[in-house]
């Protein structure tokens, strides 16, 4: 089978590798599309595990299934997330999922950017789910990055009546826009450099696009809310200028919300007397478990956020290298599908 193996940023190779052999409680799923993440652009975040076949984000079809397999069938049309918890340790007790031991041994195989990949048992059990006919094999891919925005604002307890600053608005950033509306936030900040996401941002619910480069973020977000600042920020960059721009605009007793690591070697600085005195709280949050991903499917199948409209270019996996180069580069990409066809 044809795969798409990432040895670095800029040496994406189609390659060949046989197609994998499942045991009986395990399914092969016949990729149809899948789409990539930001994380899958972290060169700093890969390299050391390269070649590896990328593709977290994948829908298809079942091909094959092994004897014991229960409540599938062949042909079923399925999302698989990549990683699952195991529901048992102190972690997973404590609603902690992401950060279980098996969350992190778990994984498709090869995975996503692959004509076929094999779903283990656990993923199998605990989040693959069914698509519904009405939703297409492009909007499954978005149930995974709908998940992991979900899961960051429920942990930061958004309120209606609230106002969010998204620092960063490339997909996942618009996703969580459109979601900050749905939870009832009276107004919702978009800051980016580039003039087109803030444009599609303002489409999703956006109620003041700001460019940074052209404009003073801080001092407008404290003119629209009575010198305060938001109740939460959320930074979706990956770099430290988005960080230092998350706490500008935080309110006192608000929220920033860690959602884009960056490269190990960076550090933010931060005053504890500042923030002791401030009492603003730093929330990570990292991926996203199997109770968000079932609402995210909801969500997406309702059409409470359109995700098809932030689909701005398709590749078949033959093409991986060109997709992988204009989700990089293009100041005019959203999400770049990669579809087998």
């Amino acid at each position: 089978m044809k795969v798409a193996m990432y040895y670095s940023q800029n040496d994406i190779r189609v390659d060949d590798m046989p197609i994998p052999k499942i045991s009986q409680d395990e399914i092969l799923v016949e990729m149809r599309a899948c789409g990539i993440c930001g994380s899958d652009l972290m060169d700093w975040y890969l390299k050391n595990r390269a070649p590896l076949v990328l593709g977290h984000e994948p829908s298809g079809i079942i091909a094959e299934k092994g004897e014991d397999v229960k409540g599938f069938d062949v042909g079923d049309r399925v999302f698989v997330h990549h990683h699952v918890a195991c529901l048992k340790c102190h972690y997973c007790l404590h609603g902690d999922y992401t950060l279980c031991e098996q969350f992190h041994k778990t994984n498709i195989i090869p995975g996503g950017f692959a004509e076929y990949f094999k779903v283990p048992a656990p993923n199998l059990q605990i989040d693959t789910l069914k698509i519904p006919e009405t939703m297409s094999f492009e909007e499954a891919t978005f149930i995974e990055p709908v998940g992991c925005c979900l899961r960051a604002l429920k942990k930061c307890n958004v309120q209606a009546g609230d106002s969010l600053a998204i620092i960063g608005v490339g997909a996942i950033g618009i996703i969580h826009v459109a979601l900050s509306k749905i939870f009832g936030a009276e107004k919702t900040f978009v800051s980016d450099p580039i003039d087109y996401r803030l444009n599609v941002a303002k489409q999703f619910g956006a109620d003041v696009a700001i460019n940074p480069v052209k404009e003073d973020l801080t001092a407008i977000v404290k003119a629209e809310t009575d010198g305060r600042g938001v109740d939460i920020a959320v930074v979706t960059a990956p770099n430290l200028e988005a960080y230092k721009a998350g706490l500008s605009v935080c309110r006192k007793g608000g929220k920033l919300c860690v959602f884009a690591p960056i490269e190990p070697s960076k550090y933010l600085q931060i005053s504890p007397k500042e923030l002791f005195f401030s009492e603003i709280q730093i929330i990570p949050s990292y991926s996203t478990s199997h109770l968000e991903t079932r609402a995210a499917l909801k969500l997406i199948n309702s059409g409470r956020i359109n995700v098809k409209k932030l689909i701005t270019h398709r590749f078949r996996l033959v093409e991986a290298a060109k997709a992988f180069k204009t989700a990089s580069e293009s100041k005019e990409s959203l999400k770049v599908i990669v579809l087998n066809e």
